[in-house]
């Protein structure tokens, strides 16, 4: 019998506190992934919306994008409540989304678009605030068929997991640098994400300069209490500087952190077709 995940496509989503490469990473799977044969819809959540630019859309186009979140009339037009007014009035509860993506994706290859949603900015409301009931039914709607993953690129830090729009993900990636403050982000994301019931996480620690930073994150896992995750280490890289705000051509080099990508993008496609480790070969890691 096949996994349900399988056959209703794959949820991946990517959390962190800002500045630690979260969008940086969202945009290398994207090219991974479609590289692979999937069909990717890449979700950016996170109000800079700096996943168009790391994607390669052109600076004055991605300017032009308004995302779900502060799209007025669409909200109203779906949850029947304006943007803004909170726990007050009558709303929908399950909103009829499936018109989402041809009324709002940016086709970007035949094989992968990307869907501004934005973030909910007001304070204290809670969960049925028409904007987040908003968001979380297009989480719900998108990817239902084999081969199609969502891949979300998530407001830095970790409030967002209190509005639930990645319960139901099959897949978190944690990104951190080694650093005490980011590595508390991280750790109360991984907690958050257990309360949702994701059932795999992983944990990305990214510009690693050497042994002694893999190390002091090892010593914060194991002071912190959290059960222990599957942790990999990308190292500072100036070539990835050097080539932002489009990273995808990073790929292409040789070098620690490409083959560092290449082992955790390993990792998650055997993890979206259920295979065992031996089924992704050298062959298949590189782009």
């Amino acid at each position: 019998m096949k996994n349900k995940t399988n056959e209703r496509g794959f949820r991946l989503a990517v959390a962190g506190k800002g500045g630690v490469g979260k969008t940086t990473l969202v945009a290398l799977l994207a090219e991974l992934l479609t590289h692979s044969g999937y069909r990717v819809l890449a979700a950016d959540e996170d109000p800079q919306m700096n996943l168009a630019l790391s994607l390669g859309v052109p600076l004055e186009e991605a300017e032009k994008i308004v995302p779900l979140s502060r799209n007025k009339a669409y909200i109203e037009e779906k949850t029947g409540a304006k943007p803004g007014s909170g726990w007050g009035g009558l709303l929908r509860l399950n909103p009829d989304v499936s018109d989402v993506v041809q009324r709002f994706g940016l086709q970007l290859k035949p094989n992968l678009s990307l869907l501004a949603m934005g973030s909910v900015d007001q304070a204290a409301t809670g969960c049925l605030c028409p904007e987040n009931n908003l968001l979380k039914a297009v989480m719900r709607f998108i990817v239902l068929k084999p081969g199609e993953i969502i891949l979300v690129d998530t407001q830095a830090g970790p409030e967002h997991f209190g509005r639930g729009v990645l319960k139901g993900f099959s897949l978190l990636l944690v990104v951190t640098e080694p650093t005490s403050t980011a590595l508390h982000v991280a750790q109360k994301s991984m907690t958050l994400a257990r309360q949702l019931a994701i059932p795999h996480l992983k944990l990305v620690v990214n510009k690693v300069r050497g042994e002694e930073d893999q190390n002091r994150v090892k010593a914060f896992i194991e002071r912190s209490g959290i059960e222990r995750p599957a942790s990999y280490f990308l190292p500072y890289t100036a070539d990835l500087l050097a080539l932002e705000p489009t990273v995808g051509s990073i790929l292409t080099q040789e070098g620690k952190f490409t083959e560092a990508i290449q082992e955790l993008f390993c990792d998650i496609k055997m993890l979206i077709s259920e295979k065992s480790a031996s089924t992704c070969s050298s062959v298949d890691k590189i782009f």
